[in-house]
């Protein structure tokens, strides 16, 4: 019998991770661009660029298993958001047109032109949706694992359902950083559902086969969301993993995987070269 976790459980395992990881990505840097210090890593070869994005309260060691292997024949990027490792701190607010555009501005000071294949996890997902339905002509494929659903806290799941320890813990054990996001993450949501659908480049949705095992009604519509996500997507492929939500981390070949397939297939869009921060 397969161990189906709480949403209890869950939240404290994931709070546990992310103070408890130690870097093993390779080759990290740190560089000045639009006036702040950002801490990243980066593989150059002769592919579309594969960029990934962290979850809530995440480093990119959560990729440490999935990065080192892209990163071997592939361009690829990963890095810490404003506020997490040795990326500094900003002003702005931390919703995910502010989190796109500073990306966007990354890229472009690492000369890395469009389009690109765009992988997320968790919350990081939702930034990633935010981008392809913003700068579509940017992106050639979409990886979303395990993601944040646009309405993840609406309904059933809106924090003020959430339990009061568990509220307690995230208001306690999180950064300011991450609870700037957290409260971000509804505006965020409805920037994506407002634009149009990302279509004509492949979209993977990679999920979670282990469901809450609560019958609550917080983790009953944490279920039907991640069911729910593909829906968002027409023509996405999901596919079902076995694991919990930390799919790099416990299952990090089904990413590889998905990385691998789109890189396959993917071919230039516009040509047009990033020029970092614009409204879309």
């Amino acid at each position: 019998m397969k161990f189906r976790p709480s949403i209890s459980a869950t939240l404290l395992i994931l709070i546990s991770m992310l103070n408890g990881c130690a870097t093993a990505i390779p080759n990290v840097t740190t560089v000045k661009t639009a006036g702040r210090q950002v801490e990243f890593a980066l593989s150059k070869h002769d592919t579309t660029p594969v960029v990934f994005e962290n979850g809530l309260g995440g480093t990119f060691d959560w990729w440490e298993e999935v990065y080192p292997a892209i990163a071997g024949d592939a361009t690829a990027l990963v890095y810490n958001r404003a506020g997490y490792g040795n990326s500094e701190q900003v002003e702005a607010s931390r919703d995910g047109r502010h989190i796109v555009e500073e990306l966007r501005d990354l890229l472009a000071s690492q000369s890395l032109a469009p389009p690109y294949i765009l992988v997320g996890h968790s919350l990081g997902g939702l930034y990633m949706q935010w981008y392809a339905r913003h700068y579509p002509q940017e992106v050639a494929g979409l990886i979303l694992v395990d993601s944040t659903h646009p309405a993840q806290l609406k309904g059933p799941g809106a924090i003020e359902n959430w339990p009061i320890w568990v509220r307690w813990i995230f208001g306690v054990m999180m950064s300011a950083t991450a609870n700037r996001e957290l409260a971000a993450l509804d505006p965020t949501g409805d920037e994506v559902l407002a634009a149009p659908a990302f279509t004509g480049a492949p979209v993977i949705v990679l999920s979670a086969a282990q469901p809450l095992a609560d019958t609550s009604e917080l983790a009953i519509d944490a279920n039907q969301k991640r069911k729910d996500i593909a829906r968002l997507h027409p023509g996405a492929m999901q596919r079902w993993v076995d694991s919990g939500h930390a799919i790099p981390l416990e299952e990090p070949e089904s990413v590889i995987s998905a990385i691998r397939e789109v890189l396959s297939t993917a071919r230039p869009i516009s040509g047009e070269p990033n020029t970092g921060t614009g409204a879309p």
